[in-house]
């Protein structure tokens, strides 16, 4: 006998987990919800969410409320009547009304170990934190904000090599196979769900613009995790020589230290552009992109964009 599932999802981290319950006999999903279609790149195409595509090609039920609260797409899912609804990067909060719609039980895979960073870009704040793990947290759906109570956990580690586009995808991976691992426990009843410890909460809140500034007071190692944690979105950006510029990539260097001003250029050849921070310690962009220009490796921004030398101090007032 099947289970029946609703499941709420919208980017790329979701479409491995819906997928999974696609392909899992055991699991009837009788539809899929989205945010709605939105305009994406320079000529604005209304372009389909990874999770509407994904339901679309299994010919699966799409609903794609601008607000789902009171909404006649909110009334189809409580007569659906699903046992289980799944939620993963939906983007969207639940009413109480339609959680309760589920009879088994509403649940959601959040890329955190919870109670830390609850919110909307849990991935991005692990790697800009410096954080050594992250992981994933299955857990019942409540009115407040990824507050349930946690049914399962899975970590990982977060690798030097690591960015959150790299991240994105493991955990998208460690979620699915934790959520099938965790479904026929939730099903039979025998899953003792764990309370989140309430001081232990902390906050991962979308991005905002001013969070993208690179702070080059801070250690070398903090702006290098700051680069690496918004990338590939929304990217961090300095301004060098007067020119708002974002750094897609870049590399630590701390086997070595400078007595100068953070923002001065230390190193500085055909392949090479170093950045001192604020500890002594240098960050070497690899990756660069200076407003109205396609971003570029640093090789190509020395052979033609840059006119400064080792001892400039290029970034001044961030």
């Amino acid at each position: 006998m099947t289970t029946k599932i609703v499941f709420m999802g919208t980017p790329g981290f979701s479409v491995g987990i819906l997928q999974a319950l696609i392909d899992d006999p055991a699991y009837d999903v009788m539809a899929v919800l989205t945010q709605p279609d939105r305009p994406v790149g320079r000529k604005r195409v209304l372009t389909p969410s990874p999770v509407k595509a994904a339901a679309v090609a299994a010919n699966i039920k799409v609903l794609q409320p601008e607000k789902l609260s009171g909404s006649p797409e909110m009334a189809e899912i409580i007569a659906l009547a699903p046992e289980i609804m799944i939620t993963a990067a939906y983007g969207q909060f639940l009413p109480t009304k339609l959680l309760h719609a589920a009879k088994i039980g509403a649940i959601n895979v959040h890329a955190s170990l919870l109670p830390k960073y609850r919110g909307g870009a849990p991935i991005h704040y692990a790697v800009m934190n410096g954080d050594a793990e992250t992981g994933v947290s299955i857990m019942y759906m409540v009115k407040e904000m990824d507050a349930g109570d946690v049914l399962s956990v899975a970590k990982l580690p977060i690798l030097d090599t690591d960015n959150t586009g790299t991240l994105f995808d493991k955990l998208s991976m460690l979620g699915r196979d934790l959520l099938m691992a965790t479904l026929p426990s939730l099903i039979d009843g025998t899953n003792v769900a764990t309370p989140q410890d309430p001081n232990e909460v902390t906050f991962s809140p979308t991005i905002k613009p001013e969070e993208e500034v690179l702070d080059w007071s801070k250690s070398a190692r903090h702006v290098w995790n700051h680069i690496r944690g918004l990338y590939p979105m929304p990217i961090a950006h300095t301004t060098i020589n007067g020119i708002r510029t974002k750094i897609q990539q870049a590399h630590l260097v701390e086997d070595v230290t400078f007595k100068v001003s953070p923002g001065t250029v230390v190193k500085k050849d055909k392949h090479a552009l170093w950045i001192a921070a604020g500890d002594g310690h240098a960050v070497a962009i690899d990756e660069i992109q200076p407003a109205g220009k396609p971003k570029m490796a640093i090789t190509a921004y020395l052979n033609g964009h840059a006119q400064f030398v080792e001892g400039d101090r290029v970034i001044t007032h961030e």
